[in-house]
């Protein structure tokens, strides 16, 4: 999938000194997670229903 011209956001806790986080950009079906230290990187492409599974998960 071309990602080339995904709108990429990091976190609102994201510190000012750019901190290390991930971005994310939601796609029609997808979201996609990447480092925000290595954008050219690797991105992980996940259902909504995952993405969403995932970040219930983590507010437990």
């Amino acid at each position: 999938m071309d990602l080339t011209k995904a709108a990429w956001r990091k976190s609102s806790y994201t510190t000012a000194n750019g901190g290390d986080c991930v971005e994310l950009a939601s796609l029609s079906e997808m979201v996609a997670v990447r480092d925000s230290k290595n954008p050219d990187g690797p991105e992980l492409l996940v259902s909504r229903e995952a993405f969403a599974a995932l970040l219930a998960d983590l507010k437990r």
